[in-house]
């Protein structure tokens, strides 16, 4: 609930910023897929069908640069169908008690003429959070539209993905791999 009510507020801070450029996700073409390698068998490859998030750009002194994206845990579909009830329980994400992972880049410098930032970014999943690199690739579709390719990994273990059996990585590797691959539109 914490994760909700702040993504509220920064979100009605930006909105209320007139220095800021504020751009939305499209979440009718965007995407935010995971895999997770698998000893001796097919990869868990993933995608989240619901999340939220924003850029907000302060063009004038490049102070208050800041992207936040949440994903909701329980909107992701697995290619491992019989196991999804499994993957949302506490052994892994434990989604009822944990349901938004979160992106928070907190301040960035960016320049428009560059297509590559390279940022730190704080990942929270399970009320446990990160600092994580954050290599972003920017396509300028339109002046007013913008696609975002990013990628990053991080240990499962390290956020308790994964508990009792599953904690070894023998068979179930520990890296996570996220894509993502979203567009902006400037509000």
């Amino acid at each position: 609930m914490k994760v909700i009510f702040s993504l509220f507020f920064i979100f009605l801070y930006c909105k209320q910023s007139i220095a800021n450029d504020l751009w939305i996700i499209d979440k009718n073409i965007s995407s935010i897929e995971f895999e997770v390698p698998v000893l001796f068998a097919n990869n868990v490859i993933g995608k989240f069908n619901e999340y939220d998030g924003f850029v907000s750009l302060d063009l004038s002194n490049q102070n208050n640069n800041k992207a936040l994206i949440n994903v909701r845990i329980d909107s992701l579909d697995i290619n491992y169908k019989r196991y999804k009830d499994l993957v949302l329980s506490e052994v892994f994400f434990d989604a009822k008690k944990y349901p938004l992972g979160l992106i928070d880049t907190n301040n960035f410098k960016f320049n428009y003429e560059d297509n590559k930032i390279n940022l730190k970014g704080e990942l929270t999943i399970k009320d446990k959070s990160q600092t994580i690199p954050i290599d972003i690739e920017i396509i300028k579709l339109a002046s007013e539209f913008v696609q975002i390719k990013s990628e990053i990994s991080f240990s499962r273990n390290d956020f308790k993905i994964g508990t009792g059996n599953w904690k070894n990585t023998t068979i179930l590797k520990d890296i996570i791999k996220i894509k993502a691959n979203i567009f902006l539109f400037k509000e």
